[in-house]
């Protein structure tokens, strides 16, 4: 059996292969089975590297600076992942906290004037959230192919892979003035963006706990050396 196919078709070795999801749960329509060292495992076996940048406003820069931008981002487009994807995420600015805030404060507020331009102010805002304020993230999105040529067909092997192609991508975007995130946790970071990204409203009431992904990983009584390779994020 080729790479190809064991990447593409068949069993990968150290990977659940016959794991089944609840019946009637979002595991059915979630196309994800596992979350390892960072890299996001679907359900038909392809493996995906999301990495995260920060912005930087490209026309407040010098022309110089502008040059040297281009130059290195275009040296990164021509040894890039065949796959790449830029993805621009844009959500509406979140103020529910300020506003519960300021209703608190008009259900405590004794005069008649104050409480006025207390809902003023939360009439104000509510409309500038939906209609004007808007948050950016942006990310670099890549899977594994053959080409990458992981040392073996194994997970720990691909999600390794993967892996030094986001330091590669990390070292030329420094070189652009562009931060690449890297989180502690990255298993939790992760989990965490795509729960953000299926529950865009939710997500913005209820956040994930800390330690969720280590919560998940006892709930289904996987511990220890195994975790790295077996802790289930679609059973």
């Amino acid at each position: 059996m080729s790479l190809k196919e064991l990447i593409f078709g068949g069993k990968i070795a150290g990977l659940d292969n016959t794991q089944k999801e609840y019946a009637d749960s979002i595991q059915e329509w979630v196309p994800i089975k596992n979350i390892i060292d960072g890299v996001v495992v679907t359900n038909d076996n392809r493996f995906v590297k999301i990495v995260e940048t920060m912005p930087v406003n490209f026309h407040l820069k010098t022309p110089a600076e502008q040059q040297t931008i281009i130059y290195y981002f275009a040296s990164y487009l021509k040894i890039a992942p065949k796959s790449l994807q830029i993805r621009v995420v844009t959500q509406r600015l979140d103020m529910e906290g300020y506003i519960k805030k300021m209703r608190d404060y008009h259900a405590a507020e004794d005069n008649e004037r104050c409480r006025e331009m207390i809902e003023d102010n939360i009439e104000e805002i509510t409309y500038i959230a939906a209609n004007e304020v808007t948050t950016h993230r942006f990310f670099i999105i890549f899977e594994y192919d053959p080409s990458m040529k992981a040392r073996n067909s194994t997970v720990k092997a691909i999600a390794q892979r993967l892996n030094e192609e986001a330091d590669v991508a990390r070292r030329y975007l420094d070189l652009c003035g562009l931060e690449v995130l890297d989180p502690e946790y990255v298993d939790n970071a992760v989990l965490e963006l795509l729960y953000e990204m299926l529950n865009k409203h939710t997500a913005r009431r209820v956040r994930l706990p800390d330690g969720v992904f280590d919560m998940v990983t006892a709930i289904h009584g996987v511990y220890g050396s195994e975790q790295a390779t077996n802790n289930n994020f679609g059973e």
